[in-house]
């Protein structure tokens, strides 16, 4: 799905991954994720960091985080995160709804970009760490596929066989006719296959 300006709407990502929280039960924070050496609390810990940072991204504020965005933790995940987790999908969406959003550049976690690609690596965020909390909470994840397709792009062009410190592992060929999904999936080094 694309905005009237033509660039992505964030919300069918923001959706899929807010139908998650619910089935997230307190005795799975401190279980495993395809994020390796992540749990439950340390994903969701960052899902409430990129959900600031990418919104703050879109409207040219400062940069929360320029050393960086550390290591997420269990530890340190709002306990109110339950609540605070869907008001910030909701001002993402609605901060990269305006199209302003998509102009000049912009710098999460101390990386400058110009703001139409850091708009699809926060989409990428979005679509990728909702797959990995729904796989590892045992739920089912599902996005469309125009949204998949802007992320797609993106990935297939910064997957390698090496993988991207910071940011995936070694891509994983899928084969053409894979779906889409699983394409987006197996460029940043992740597999549908994988279980807790």
């Amino acid at each position: 799905m694309t905005d009237s300006n033509g660039s992505p709407d964030f919300a069918p990502a923001a959706h899929a991954l807010r139908t998650l929280l619910p089935g997230v039960a307190d005795d799975q924070l401190t279980d495993p994720t395809p994020c390796t050496g992540w749990t439950v609390g340390d994903l969701l810990d960052h899902l409430v960091g990129l959900t600031f940072a990418f919104r703050t991204a879109a409207e040219k504020g400062p940069d929360p985080a320029p050393n960086g965005p550390g290591d997420p933790s269990v530890d340190r995940l709002d306990p109110t995160w339950r609540s605070r987790l869907p008001v910030q999908l909701d001002e993402l969406v609605a901060a990269w709804r305006v199209p302003t959003a998509w102009t000049g550049e912009t710098a999460v976690g101390g990386v400058a970009l110009p703001a139409e690609i850091m708009g699809v690596v926060a989409l990428n965020e979005l679509v990728v760490h909702g797959w990995d909390l729904a796989r590892a909470t045992g739920q089912p994840y599902d996005v469309d596929d125009r949204t998949l397709d802007a992320v797609h792009r993106l990935v297939s062009q910064q997957a390698s066989s090496d993988g991207t410190p910071g940011l995936f592992g070694p891509s994983i060929t899928q084969p053409d006719d894979a779906p889409l999904l699983d394409r987006v999936l197996g460029h940043t080094g992740r597999s549908r296959e994988w279980t807790p």
